[in-house]
């Protein structure tokens, strides 16, 4: 049963990736249309602000999952039930610290952004405050629930709600959109679903898997225990949200609302070139984990670094230079006037951030050989100096300005400083593997230039145009790559299914 759980569990995760992409690229449009670029500035606005209060969660959610699959694995029944219910409380309180900071905001919205906003903007903002922190509020203690489901590896039940919720709430959203509701309308439905699927995660808690909440005295060394276990989730919590909330904070204090719109579609992007990524990464921790685990040596564990970085090298490699020569065209049809500069401020993120998503598992093996600490701590370091540069950045040069403040920190600390600590620290052969990928990119420079030539004689600025643009260069630049850019063992781990699948279809 478990076997199938997770089977299916890793199928539907993909529909909900599928899905969470497809709603971004064709809903998106429609709601920047129908709200207009200021109140979507504002509904971003606020909804990044809030963004800082969830990192209160101190990393404590991963460790419920990690903690109930040890205490069920040991038999230890009472145990799981008891941090259930310390945790409950735990939660309960953050929840009113959370809405304790949230009113500290609520009441000094006007001096943070009465610069840049006008009276029925910052009314507005309130409004979508106390909306934003009562969810989060909620959200907190009841958010254990579906952590329990994970750790109990319910994944049909808990796939299934996160499918059925993108689509309703994506459904009432657009009939809302379409009656003339705006960014208050939206944060009550996205508020509604949430709570009613918290419910359904304690519904299902509560007399499916039969968990009780047992409420009695603090276990303190436990919890100093899982304190210490979550802390280096907590400070890449930090990390993030420094990374990915501040810039539209700091553009909606000096700059407005417009500019905190064009810089949200860019996030958006971001959150979308980031999931191809994560995809493709999931399929090699296990082996990753289980190679550190078994002191497995280090130039096996640095040729599996150098194996999957090129793996997944060969999705991100295409779909960047895509973005180079068709981004422009895609974000103005796709998003409209007025957004142009997303087009900057996205490859600000995408070049220097394609870096450490291509390798991602050194994150496996530090956790697997519990090295997060130096890791944790330079991303916050870094990540604070990226901040202080993102106000000055932001004044003079706007939304591209903040966008080459976040850029150049993630060079620093993700590129630079890390490629020289898994390469001395490490054992991972650093210049291998850029002598690796330096092969790889020859295809995708020669096309970037190539292309980039030809679309100054033939502009893609409509849509079917643009389609054919891209079609015309997944034609040429795919073929050119699997001869040139892919070793033969790349070129059996795709091909091969591509054979399966073609001969399924044709009933062989």
């Amino acid at each position: 049963m478990a076997v199938n759980q997770i089977k299916a569990g890793a199928a539907l995760n993909y529909v909900v990736l599928g899905l969470s992409n497809l709603v971004g690229l064709l809903y998106t449009p429609y709601m920047l249309r129908m709200m207009g670029q200021s109140e979507y500035g504002l509904y971003s606005l606020v909804g990044s602000v809030i963004a800082y209060l969830t990192i209160l969660d101190f990393g404590f959610g991963n460790a419920i999952i990690r903690y109930t699959a040890k205490f069920r694995a040991e038999g230890r029944t009472q145990e799981q039930y008891s941090m259930f219910g310390m945790f409950f409380v735990l939660y309960s309180l953050i929840g009113l610290i959370a809405l304790a900071a949230g009113a500290g905001l609520y009441f000094n919205v006007e001096a943070i952004f009465g610069d840049t906003m006008s009276a029925e903007e910052l009314d507005k903002a309130r409004i979508l405050l106390i909306l934003m922190l009562f969810n989060l509020a909620f959200s907190f203690p009841m958010g254990i629930f579906g952590s329990i489901i994970t750790a109990y590896e319910d994944f049909i039940f808990q796939k299934a709600v996160q499918i059925a919720r993108i689509v309703l709430n994506t459904a009432v959203m657009i009939c809302l959109l379409h009656w003339g509701y705006r960014a208050i309308a939206m944060v009550v439905v996205q508020t509604v679903f949430n709570v009613a699927t918290l419910l359904l995660n304690w519904f299902y808690c509560r007399y499916k898997i039969k968990i009780k909440l047992v409420f009695g005295k603090f276990r303190w060394g436990f919890l100093k225990e899982i304190a210490i276990y979550s802390f280096w989730i907590f400070l890449n919590a930090i990390m993030d949200r420094i990374y990915w909330s501040t810039g539209q904070f700091v553009l909606g204090a000096v700059v407005g609302t417009a500019a905190v719109a064009v810089f949200a579609v860019a996030i958006n992007l971001e959150s979308m070139y980031l999931g191809f990524s994560t995809a493709i990464s999931g399929v090699f921790l296990p082996k990753v984990t289980a190679m550190v685990a078994t002191h497995k040596s280090d130039e096996e564990i640095s040729n599996l670094f150098i194996r999957t970085g090129r793996i997944q090298y060969i999705v991100m490699a295409f779909i960047l230079s895509g973005f180079i020569l068709f981004g422009r065209q895609f974000i103005n049809i796709w998003a409209g006037d007025g957004y142009e500069d997303a087009y900057i401020i996205a490859l600000c993120f995408f070049i220097p951030l394609t870096v450490p998503l291509i390798q991602n598992m050194g994150i496996t093996i530090l956790q697997a050989r519990n090295q997060m600490k130096f890791r944790s701590v330079t991303y916050v370091i870094i990540a604070v100096i990226s901040l202080a540069a993102q106000i000055p950045m932001a004044k003079y040069f706007g939304s591209i300005g903040c966008a080459a403040a976040i850029a150049a920190a993630l060079t620093l600390g993700q590129i630079l400083i890390m490629n020289v600590y898994y390469y001395r620290k490490q054992n991972i052969d650093i210049p291998k593997f850029w002598y690796e990928i330096g092969k790889m990119s020859i295809v995708p420079i020669i096309s970037v230039i190539v292309f980039g030539r030809i679309l100054k004689s033939y502009p893609t600025d409509t849509l079917l145009s643009l389609c054919a643009g891209i079609t015309v260069y997944s034609a040429i630049y795919i073929p050119l790559f699997w001869i040139f850019g892919m070793n033969d063992d790349e070129k059996r781990l795709i091909g091969t299914p591509i054979k399966r699948l073609a001969l399924k279809l044709c009933g062989k």
